[in-house]
């Protein structure tokens, strides 16, 4: 039995079964811990790491947290986070959680704890998306749903500064929509990127946080990053996670995965952005590789002697201070780019 879901994170101990024999029609794919993916197709997710509700805040935080309804025919929900006592509107920031895309949720504890904080210190309200996931809704079903969340985020501007009253008044009222920001980790920075790539404009700043993207060439830190056994991931997980994700027959080269494999990077417009990236992480050189293409508008900031998801999993001896300091770097962005 795990009792500590924020030191350890199975997502390090990989299995892909070829040809593993389990009564309910084998195992096709396995990412252990996690989520397991049978040749029937039916798809199996372990509660590793807990989900919360809403309300379990502690008091002292000093933040209101709900959750809304965006889409109904898809369930597309967010959970909201309100910072109490701060002054006039406040920025917005639509975050997109991590998992690979197949698995995690807004309600997992970990991001709950996270970004109660994270609006608490910035200040700023919150929009945790909670997207549909792969296999059984690959992309780009995650990328329209960040679409329809930020949308759906602006028809609620027009309804707070006219006065409407829906039931959301709690946390709209509070908003300055016109400073709206995109984040997210892992596979959620990746789809907060393309979410800005696609334009709708209006978007202040975005910040990616050790964005999960790939390729069918290895980079020298995803051959040989040493990867401790509380790692959050593993190359095998990465290379399970993409083929589980992406249409079908499509190799991870594919923009959506490898953004540099195509020249529509050149011509993207996006607002100004902060890359967020971990030393020990298999991850880093692609984050590197990617803010050089990006160029002058990129902001490029490494945590020295953390890996992947040490915000949210506080897997690694550093995980707090390092933490403190994305707080610090996160508040910064936002202030600076109003």
């Amino acid at each position: 039995m795990v009792t500590a879901v924020s030191t350890y994170d199975p997502r390090a101990n990989l299995q892909i079964g070829k040809n593993t024999h389990h009564p309910n029609g084998g195992i096709m794919t396995e990412i252990e811990g996690l989520i397991t993916v049978y040749n029937d197709g039916r798809v199996e997710r372990t509660s590793i790491v807990p989900n919360v509700a809403a309300s379990s805040l502690p008091q002292h935080l000093g933040v209101t947290c709900g959750d809304v309804a965006i889409f109904e025919p898809s369930r597309l929900w967010a959970r909201v986070y309100v910072p109490n006592g701060s002054p006039g509107r406040l920025p917005v920031l639509i975050y997109f959680h991590g998992g690979g895309f197949c698995v995690g949720s807004a309600a997992w504890k970990c991001y709950h704890e996270f970004l109660a904080n994270l609006s608490s210190q910035i200040p700023c309200v919150v929009i945790s998306v909670n997207y549909r996931l792969a296999p059984e809704h690959r992309l780009p079903a995650a990328y329209d749903d960040g679409v329809r969340a930020v949308a759906w985020v602006k028809q609620q501007a027009g309804k707070s500064y006219s006065g409407g009253r829906d039931g959301l008044s709690w946390w709209t009222d509070k908003c300055d929509f016109s400073r709206i920001f995109l984040a997210g980790d892992s596979a959620g920075a990746n789809i907060a990127y393309n979410v800005a790539a696609s334009g709708g404009g209006g978007v202040k700043g975005l910040v990616l946080i050790q964005p999960f993207f790939g390729g069918e060439a290895r980079t020298e830190s995803e051959k040989h990053a040493a990867q401790p056994p509380f790692s959050a991931l593993s190359l095998a997980a990465s290379d399970a996670y993409w083929a589980l994700a992406l249409p079908e027959g499509c190799s991870r080269d594919h923009p959506w995965c490898n953004p540099l494999a195509t020249t529509r990077m050149k011509n993207l417009k996006l607002p100004p952005t902060m890359v967020c990236i971990s030393e020990m992480d298999i991850l880093k050189d692609r984050n590197i590789g990617f803010c050089a293409a990006m160029g002058t508008t990129v902001e490029k900031v490494v945590y020295k002697g953390v890996g992947h998801a040490f915000q949210i999993l506080h897997n690694y001896p550093l995980s707090q201070p390092r933490t403190h300091e994305m707080m610090s770097h996160l508040r910064s962005f936002v202030v600076h780019h109003h």
